[in-house]
């Protein structure tokens, strides 16, 4: 099938995705499985193969994220529950101000989000971040959306993240390098989001049931509901901190460990505490007990309902991601994604515009950031050795592919959903601002690292 059909597969499959989900009203998770079907077999993959294919893109998605969203969520329902979100958000308002709230918020998750994945982060943060929003009277999304950009900013850009990672091996970049010349192009492309996410009208937007609309209409401590007794003091702003980093700084310990240890078991276990799964578990545990003893009640009975009652309201995000991962599952098999690097290769773009330009596409078209930088810096290690580049040129044209990575999350990208789905936003709602702000991120991030390239060059 020819790459001109291949694309035109694509943008029709997107359209009518649209169109299901925004005007016919859809669920979200009942379209994606249809259009990947649809697509799936109008793009050639054999009948015996397409369920394989949903299959895998559903199993691969679910098996990185709902163990991390379900832990997530359990830990940010004791924080909530017991007042925590409400007691930080009070300590850091009366010394910050209102004013500054927003922006200490993202600079706090700008630093947190360098060793922790995206989704990990935002969903750590997450109750954090709706908390704040509560007392200061605000709508979520002012703090919500300049948070998760921040995340994901760094998320694509920052060694010790997969993509950057092994991006570098691939160009030969110096991960040394790039986290000494990167990390002020990121510091600066989320100082300049920061300020972009403001100029979204966010009042115009309606939030329909979700996490941050369930924080909306009360100021001041949520106090105890449900297995707690009404009553009870919050818990203090310093316990929230502790396990806010409790996971953060196990997973930092396993990334650090990764890339300075040598192979052994040190190493091996190491990577075991690290790992997002067990450290979120062991944050859950701690937090079960630290605040089952603050408030002097048995931890067991207490917060067995309190755990329990976090999962149906993040099953839709959960549904709805690994339905996301369907859509993209396809999209890759087909050789859409291929196609169109193909064709972007053969234009003979100066290197950092194409290594930008061919890593957006491929985000636009199977959804994943990772794979999107993977894929374009294999398509590119060849004519970047035979450009002569020096080192710093080298790290900045990998650096470039990261940024093509940051832009255009929509529909067929997991993280998509985590943010549009948390902050309660509608598809049509979450393209308008989500998907405005990641690409504004990505092409903001690409001109500085374009203009540092110009000046070296």
């Amino acid at each position: 099938m020819s790459t001109g059909i291949l694309l035109g597969i694509a943008v029709g499959a997107i359209l009518v995705l649209l169109l299901l989900v925004i005007q016919l009203k859809m669920s979200a998770f009942v379209a994606m499985l249809l259009v990947s079907l649809g697509t799936a077999l109008v793009t050639g993959i054999a009948p015996e193969e397409v369920v394989g294919t949903l299959q895998k893109g559903m199993g691969n998605t679910l098996g990185s994220v709902m163990i991390v969203v379900g832990l997530g969520a359990m830990l940010g329902r004791i924080i909530e529950t017991a007042g925590g979100a409400d007691a930080l958000a009070l300590a850091f308002t009366k010394k910050l101000g209102a004013k500054r709230v927003i922006g200490a918020v993202v600079a706090a998750a700008f630093v947190l989000g360098i060793p922790v994945f995206f989704d990990v982060a935002f969903i750590i943060l997450a109750p954090i971040v709706f908390g704040f929003a509560r007392i200061a009277g605000i709508n979520p999304m002012r703090i919500g959306l300049p948070v998760a950009g921040v995340l994901l900013t760094v998320h694509v850009a920052m060694p010790p993240h997969p993509g950057p990672v092994a991006a570098a091996g691939i160009t030969g970049a110096d991960t040394g390098m790039m986290i000494l010349v990167g990390l002020p192009i990121c510091a600066a492309t989320a100082f300049i989001g920061h300020f972009a996410a403001k100029l979204i009208d966010v009042e115009k937007y309606e939030l329909g049931d979700s996490p941050a609309s369930a924080h909306i209409g009360s100021v001041g401590s949520a106090g105890f509901e449900g297995a707690l007794a009404v009553g009870r003091k919050a818990i203090p702003a310093g316990l929230v901190v502790l396990l806010i980093l409790l996971p953060i700084v196990q997973i930092m310990g396993g990334t650090v460990s990764n890339m300075l240890l040598a192979d052994g078991p040190t190493r091996k276990w190491m990577g075991l505490i690290g790992s997002s799964l067990v450290a979120l578990l062991v944050a859950v545990i701690v937090a079960s007990i630290a605040v089952g003893h603050h408030q002097g009640c048995n931890a067991r009975e207490a917060w067995g309902s309190v755990l329990d009652s976090a999962l149906p309201d993040v099953a839709v995000i959960v549904f709805v991601t690994g339905a996301g991962g369907v859509f993209a599952s396809v999209l890759v098999a087909s050789g859409i994604g291929d196609a169109l690097s193909t064709s972007l290769v053969a234009m003979r773009m100066p290197l950092i515009l194409a290594g930008f330009l061919i890593s957006a596409a491929l985000r636009a078209s199977q959804g994943s950031a990772t794979v999107a930088i993977l894929t374009t810096a294999g398509l590119l290690a060849q004519p970047i050795a035979d450009a002569g580049y020096s080192p710093l040129q080298t790290m900045l044209v990998t650096l470039a592919i990261g940024f093509g990575a940051l832009g255009l999350s929509h529909i067929n990208d997991s993280g998509f959903w985590i943010v549009t789905k948390y902050l309660g936003l509608s598809v049509k709602d979450g393209l308008k601002t989500w998907t405005l702000l990641s690409t504004v991120l990505g092409l903001t991030g690409f001109l500085l690292t374009w203009g540092v390239f110009a000046l070296v060059g």
